[in-house]
């Protein structure tokens, strides 16, 4: 095969291995500035959410170990010898007993009040469409900015004048109507998912609108009272400025204010004693909220029940 005129056919040449032993180079350094921007924005929100479980975290580390430490300090440090001396020393029933039947009874009773009257309130808010339904919204969120010292002093004098002060209906009276501000809110929220026809519905049989509240909308919106009805009882539970106002004798003071007995003069804290009574307080709620955990996982049934 002859070339072609101008050019010159040359056969390819291939590069040979070199002789030695072939070694690998350096490793490339590593360097936080590799990272992609999506890679370091998820490490700082890893970082900021790990700093705000730490906050969490240790007190309630400190809390446990405390209660089990009979020299226990304000320093998180694991007990040398773990005891159950400070449980046996708060498990009685000047200490205890008395004070948390006390905040069961207050509490309780204040919810039941406070839940029922926001049905109540939430019904019509929900229901009637008027150009005063948004101002008397507005005017509720704005009564729950109010903090609770200001507007002690007053409550106090028109307690005096009703003679309510150091009574415990008197107490859960005041407790409900604090909190059912924010109920009122939440429970009408919850009440705006509930079908409109199928109280149509209820009313073509017969029903009454107290009927149709309390056979139609309130079984379905279950989910919504429950959570309604934690968050009351959690905020009434911890509530210690209102029963330390307004009630005087020391068998009728619930365990949010007997738990300031455990600080001593010239400040000398009880601290092994405080953190096991502190477990004890907080196991009504813990277990409140574990039985009716069930209901709010849940959703409102009202899949089929629109359906023709």
């Amino acid at each position: 095969m002859s070339a072609l005129p101008g050019r010159t056919l040359s056969r390819p040449t291939t590069s040979q291995p070199p002789s030695g032993p072939r070694t690998a180079g350096p490793p490339a350094a590593w360097s936080p500035t590799t990272w992609s921007p999506r890679t370091r924005r998820r490490l700082a929100a890893d970082a900021a959410l790990l700093v705000v479980a730490a906050a969490f975290v240790l007190p309630l580390a400190w809390l446990l170990l405390a209660s089990l430490d009979g020299e226990a300090t304000l320093r998180v440090s694991v007990p040398g010898s773990p005891t159950l001396d400070n449980f046996q020393s708060v498990w009685t029933d000047e200490i205890t007993f008395t004070p948390m039947l006390n905040s069961l009874l207050l509490c309780g009773g204040a919810t039941v009040l406070t839940v029922a009257c926001a049905a109540l309130a939430a019904y019509p808010l929900s229901r009637f469409r008027s150009r005063l339904v948004r101002p008397y919204l507005m005017t509720i969120l704005f009564s729950t900015c109010l903090p609770i010292t200001a507007i002690m002093v007053p409550v106090y004098g028109l307690f005096v004048q009703v003679d309510l002060v150091d009574t415990m209906y008197g107490t859960a009276l005041f407790l409900a109507a604090s909190q059912l501000p924010f109920a009122v809110w939440l429970m009408k929220n919850f009440m705006d998912g509930v079908p409109v026809i199928l109280e149509e519905a209820a009313w073509t049989d017969g029903a009454s609108w107290p009927q149709t509240l309390t056979r139609v909308i309130l079984p379905l919106m279950g989910p919504g009272m429950t959570v309604v009805m934690i968050y009351s009882f959690i905020m009434m539970w911890g509530n210690f400025f209102v029963p330390f106002m307004l009630l005087l004798s020391p068998d009728q003071l619930p365990a949010s204010v007997t738990i300031f007995t455990f600080f001593g003069n010239y400040g000398q804290v009880a601290y092994g004693q405080l953190a096991a009574f502190s477990i004890l307080y907080s196991t009504p709620v813990i277990l409140l909220y574990v039985l009716i955990a069930r209901r709010m996982g849940g959703g409102f049934a009202l899949g089929g029940a629109v359906k023709g």
